[in-house]
């Protein structure tokens, strides 16, 4: 038959007491011995008897520097977590505040559009009146402005029209100018034909033939002594 679960109490004896403390203080170590070679772990056991004795068990890094990462550790740890509970906080502060933010816009946006005005006394109304007057007036002021703006950028697209319209009547009466300042092309009359060497009449004759031709004298390609016989 097996052993039984042993309850776990302080031993009233003191003998018996000092005797289990200096048996279990042995393996305690041991065990810690043990884990720090086997598992190649940094470990560090602290023990104080009850009369104020110190037993202590470090690897081979020391134990000061044990115990200052240990601090290290346990500062980072409780930072992050005071830091998340205080965002947290801070998280629901805020949501709290842009909760209450939107509901006071959204009533405000229903009274300016004359709605849920039933709860409204005489003083809020004339200040939401009073406020929407400041508000036509701004929007007043704004559309005068728009018009002006659009007034100003209508004339000057009429005077670029104005302008190009104006360059190209320039362009053509220039155009015009230069054909009817140009020598115009001399056109060959017809010279009259004289059948001299066939022609027996007199010479009253061929003074009368010649004076019934159209003949340019100027401009005529007859030889000089034609012209002097036809004169003559």
């Amino acid at each position: 038959m097996g052993r039984g679960r042993v309850q776990l109490k302080r031993i009233e004896n003191k003998i018996n007491r000092q005797v289990t403390f200096s048996k279990r203080r042995s393996g305690l170590l041991k065990k810690a011995h043990e884990i720090s070679v086997l598992c190649d772990a940094e470990v560090a056991l602290i023990v104080f008897s009850t009369k104020g004795k110190l037993y202590e068990y470090s690897t081979d890094s020391s134990m000061e520097k044990i115990l200052e990462r240990y601090e290290h550790y346990s500062y980072a740890e409780k930072a992050l977590l005071s830091s998340d509970q205080d965002y947290q906080g801070n998280w629901c502060q805020e949501y709290g505040k842009l909760k209450a933010k939107v509901e006071a816009l959204s009533k405000s946006q229903r009274h300016l559009m004359g709605e849920q005005l039933e709860a409204l006394n005489l003083k809020e109304l004339q200040q939401l009146e009073h406020q929407l007057e400041i508000s036509l007036k701004h929007i007043r002021s704004r559309k005068e402005k728009a018009l002006q703006a659009a007034n100003k950028t209508l004339e000057q697209e009429l005077m670029e029209k104005q302008k190009i319209k104006a360059i190209t009547q320039q362009a053509h009466w220039e155009q015009a100018q230069t054909s009817s300042s140009s020598p115009p092309h001399l056109i060959a009359e017809p010279q009259p034909t004289l059948n001299i060497g066939c022609y027996q009449g007199s010479a009253a004759a061929v003074r009368e033939e010649a004076a019934r031709l159209p003949v340019r004298i100027s401009n005529s390609l007859l030889p000089p002594w034609m012209l002097h016989h036809l004169n003559g």
